[in-house]
């Protein structure tokens, strides 16, 4: 049972009060109930259409088994001779319900074979009101024919609310009409939200805006990962089946991804098998957030490159690969997106491919390429690289002006060409990694009078002396390492905690700091003349950039760029001349000229009007 206290508590609490189970229904609508009984008080059950005819001389040969047409057949008694009439009422519906895996096959009629191959089910869900619903009428019939339960594993489902967690109600005006919001959202959405949002069990609010989150968050990052796959692959004339996995032309970023891939597909696997659907969405949420927002961001440059070399190969095959598995794994989640990655993918180039991503095997994670420490590693890397971003919007720096310099405090240093991600990523310099930052920052501590009152009252003004004069660096590292700082005040040895205490760490001027996790960054802030041109000159790349997307221009057209109204930015421009060029696909600079698509533009306080026009 999942959850597992459904079965012990709600079911099992049933089972071990049962009541017995009136089967019959004064209804006219249902499944006749197959007892005649006579006026001598004799009643007779019947098993079978067979029977049935065996014991009517009124019965026709194409006999329809419900009301009216039943109730007019008439049986011999066997106790008497006399004349049997069927009883006037129907069968419980639950009683159909629960004859669900019999019925289906016309078992024991027809089908033993087949229906012993299927029975019991591996899987059934339905919602939590079904304990004493369908759940109870499959185990009574099970049990009263077979002696063991119809099912393996059962989920429960909870109910569905509103927005603001009430049942919904058509009296309340708080129901959603479900073809309205698949007309809407569509079904893949609907389906993620559900999968995504809590554990099936539990009650689950459905509105709107958390579907398009959902949305957002996985399909729209898998479904731009995966068109700007197609759209060099296309510009390329990419065909991945003329060309295989090279492992000995993987760079990093690409053994990485691949590792994390398998790791990924591994853990979907186990969480599904064990019917635990809202960690395995995570697992894949996790997997895509990393494909496209660090593997595809750091590895762009290498699609843009001409001609076909091994490096740019590797990286088309990769994605490939991660795209066409990854289509696979979340198949059962999201049916429909994962059906048009597959054909485009898959079934445009190679024929002989199964023609639906559902009719594939389920993947299965090859462990060999897995890298647990190249992944470890690589998360620390990411941590890093997110705790200097934050770093940097604390010190109002944007992330394409260069500084020259980060020191990070870590466990352990990573390899020089992990520091060179991180470099790169953060657009600094150089970083260093070192075991001291105190230069950089220092601690500043208080009693917290909410928990240092209660435990330490008399010490108190001792306290705040003591704390003010301690070395805040040896302090903190003190705390972090021991778990509590120990002072002498007033001659006794005092012990606080971290919730004993209110800290604050200042920094060096010039310099911004962050810590989290047990990391600590240091930028410097100083910007000299040269790295302030170059983060113009990034922000001017960026601009003719925004401008080719907002003019319709392609991939790979060639442009034209004029400057005016700026004799700084002009200048600017023209001594970075070739970079800006081969950045933008650009063939030439104009000053104090106006092209086709022109927009006034505020480079780092500097006002310039850009136009650009396509060759």
């Amino acid at each position: 049972w999942i959850p597992e206290n459904i079965g012990k508590g709600r079911f099992g609490d049933w089972l071990s009060n049962i009541q017995d189970w009136g089967l019959s229904r004064d209804r006219y609508w249902g499944t006749p109930l197959p007892i005649w009984q006579c006026e001598c008080g004799c009643r007779h059950a019947i098993g079978s259409i067979a029977e049935l005819k065996e014991m009517s001389s009124n019965c026709p040969d194409d006999i329809e088994l419900h009301r009216p047409f039943i109730d007019a057949v008439t049986i011999k008694c066997p106790a008497c001779g006399g004349e049997m009439k069927r009883v006037s009422e129907v069968i419980d519906c639950w009683f159909d319900s629960g004859s669900m895996p019999f019925a289906q096959w016309h078992y024991p009629f027809e089908n033993e074979e087949l229906f012993n191959s299927q029975f019991p089910a591996d899987f059934i869900s339905e919602g939590v009101d079904q304990t004493r619903g369908w759940f109870y009428s499959l185990m009574a019939i099970s049990t009263l024919i077979f002696d063991k339960a119809p099912y393996k594993n059962v989920l429960v489902l909870g109910h569905v609310l509103d927005k603001e967690g009430q049942k919904m109600s058509k009296s309340k005006g708080n129901a959603v009409d479900p073809f309205e919001a698949l007309e809407q959202y569509g079904a893949d959405a609907i389906r993620w939200y559900f999968y995504s949002n809590s554990a099936p069990w539990l009650p689950n609010r459905f509105f709107g805006e958390a579907v398009v989150e959902g949305q957002r968050k996985f399909m729209g990052t898998l479904w731009n990962t995966y068109a700007f796959y197609v759209l060099y692959a296309n510009i390329d004339g990419f065909d991945p089946t003329k060309y295989t996995l090279d492992k000995s032309s993987l760079s990093v970023m690409d053994k990485w991804v691949l590792s994390k891939l398998n790791s990924t597909v591994k853990r979907v696997d186990e969480y599904l098998g064990a019917y635990k659907i809202t960690e395995a969405t995570r697992v894949l949420l996790d997997f895509v957030d990393g494909l496209s927002n660090w593997y595809v961001r750091r590895s762009r440059e290498r699609f843009w490159v001409k001609d076909m070399p091994a490096d740019k190969v590797a990286a088309y095959m990769t994605l490939y690969t991660a795209l066409v598995t990854l289509a696979k794994a979340a198949a059962p989640l999201i049916p429909f997106m994962t059906e048009d990655i597959y054909r485009n993918l898959v079934c445009s180039v190679d024929k002989s491919a199964p023609e639906s991503v559902h009719l594939c095997e389920y993947p299965i994670a090859d462990e060999s390429m897995i890298d647990a420490e190249l992944e470890e590693n690589m998360d620390e890397v990411i941590d890093v690289v997110v705790l200097g971003r934050a770093c940097r919007n604390a010190a109002a720096i944007k992330n394409r002006q260069p500084v020259a310099k980060m020191y990070v405090k870590a466990d352990r240093t990573p390899d020089e060409s992990f520091v060179s991600v991180i470099a790169e990523e953060l657009n600094v310099k150089t970083v260093e990694f070192t075991d001291n930052v105190s230069e950089f920052t220092t601690y500043t501590f208080k009693p917290q009078l909410r928990t240092v009152g209660p435990k330490y009252g008399k010490y108190l003004g001792g306290i705040r002396q003591t704390l003010a004069a301690i070395d805040g660096n040896a302090a903190m590292s003190e705390l972090t390492e021991n778990g509590v700082l120990k002072l002498t005040v007033n001659g006794d040895e005092l012990t606080f905690t971290e919730e004993d205490l209110l800290i604050e760490m200042t920094k060096k001027e010039g310099f911004e700091s962050l810590s989290d996790k047990g990391v600590t960054v240091v930028i410097d802030k100083n910007l000299t003349p040269a790295l302030i041109e170059e983060g113009n000159v990034r922000e001017i790349i960026s601009k003719i950039q925004t401008m080719r997307k907002d003019s319709g221009f392609e991939v790979m057209d060639n442009i034209r760029i004029a400057f005016v109204g700026n004799d700084t930015v002009a200048a600017i421009a023209k001594r970075n001349e070739a970079e800006i060029l081969d950045e933008t696909l650009g063939t030439e600079i104009l000053l104090d000229k106006t092209l086709a698509h022109s927009k006034e533009w505020n480079i780092n306080g500097e006002r310039v009007t850009v136009s650009v026009e396509k060759i």
